[in-house]
């Protein structure tokens, strides 16, 4: 028997206070598209816009689940509300998160002030879920002050964090063989702050300084934020205060600044984009065998007309 879905009136209720199943109950209804989405984001709507959004992004094997944690830790003892999106990637055969970074997060599992949730990337690149946007409102709206977004890990091609997050960590760790080269690619143009994970290692000194020195290279206008690199133990929770510190530094200067709007904005502006773009998407998936497309068609393959002026006419009909 298919499990009732209270009202989204009542979901959002609970979760407003603290109702941990309620937050699970609108994060599931995002990820499978439910009829009930655009009903949830309306509800939503009102109470967004208030959690700072910190992605965390590097390579695998450089810690992000356990710098994750951390963090989380470090935040709960300022007494702050702290929600996680852990993308993973997909199982083919379910569809569902491979590997569940909430294992790794358990001594988190019972305080009522934390919130993790591992979620399916589905083929996404970009190193998120489709759905990223939307859950991460659901949180937002839930009244959490942090959300730490952890990327799947694909290294050069997982940039699309930078839209998405207010601030971005890149996590590297000495060892790691090509770590600086895969961040050549793109991921080192994301981050707002670097940290050198696994420091007690050797290499760690060799790291910093490639990293420092590639930084130096990059065009920076007058008056832009500077990225901070620190080294941390995460797994003994060695500098891990000192990255906090880094983000509440780096979100004052963003409101000063008015950095912190206009980012906001700026996703916001991606997200309808890309949810408009995915409705003509579907419109458009509808036409195939459609007569008009087909006497269209007729006539570009004639010389009757020309593809733009055929697409123009298409776009215009529907």
């Amino acid at each position: 028997m298919p499990r009732r879905t209270p009202p989204v009136g009542e979901l959002v209720e609970r979760a407003r206070e603290g109702d941990s199943r309620a937050v699970a109950r609108l994060i599931s209804l995002v990820e499978d598209e439910s009829p009930l989405l655009r009903e949830v984001m309306a509800e939503l709507a009102p109470y967004a816009g208030h959690a700072h959004i910190v992605g965390i992004t590097g390579s695998p094997g450089v810690g992000k689940s356990t710098s994750t944690s951390a963090l989380v830790s470090a935040y709960r003892e300022t007494g702050k509300r702290v929600g996680v999106l852990a993308v993973d990637p997909s199982s083919p055969f379910s569809g569902g998160a491979l590997l569940g970074d909430r294992v790794r997060m358990q001594d988190h599992a019972t305080d009522r002030g934390v919130f993790i949730r591992s979620m399916a990337s589905r083929g996404h690149l970009g190193g998120l879920s489709w759905s990223t946007p939307q859950a991460l409102r659901v949180l937002d709206a839930a009244g959490f002050d942090v959300v730490l977004v952890e990327t799947v890990g694909v290294g050069q091609s997982e940039v699309e964090i930078a839209g998405m997050a207010d601030t971005t960590l890149v996590l590297l760790a000495p060892g790691m063989g090509d770590g600086i080269q895969a961040a050549k690619a793109g991921i080192l143009e994301v981050g707002d702050i670097y940290v050198v994970n696994k420091a007690d290692r050797d290499g760690v000194q060799s790291v910093t300084r490639d990293l420092r020195s590639m930084l130096a290279l990059a065009e920076r206008s007058e008056g832009a934020w500077s990225p901070p690199i620190l080294k941390t133990v995460a797994s003994r929770n060695e500098g891990v205060a000192e990255v906090v510190q880094a983000i509440e530094d780096r979100l004052e200067w963003m409101r000063g600044n008015g950095v912190l709007t206009e980012r906001r904005r700026s996703r916001a502006r991606d997200e309808i984009e890309a949810i408009a773009t995915t409705a003509l998407r579907a419109r458009f998936a509808h036409l195939h065998g459609d007569a008009r497309l087909d006497v269209l068609a007729a006539k570009v393959a004639d010389g009757g007309t020309d593809p733009y002026s055929a697409a123009d006419e298409l776009i215009a009909a529907l």
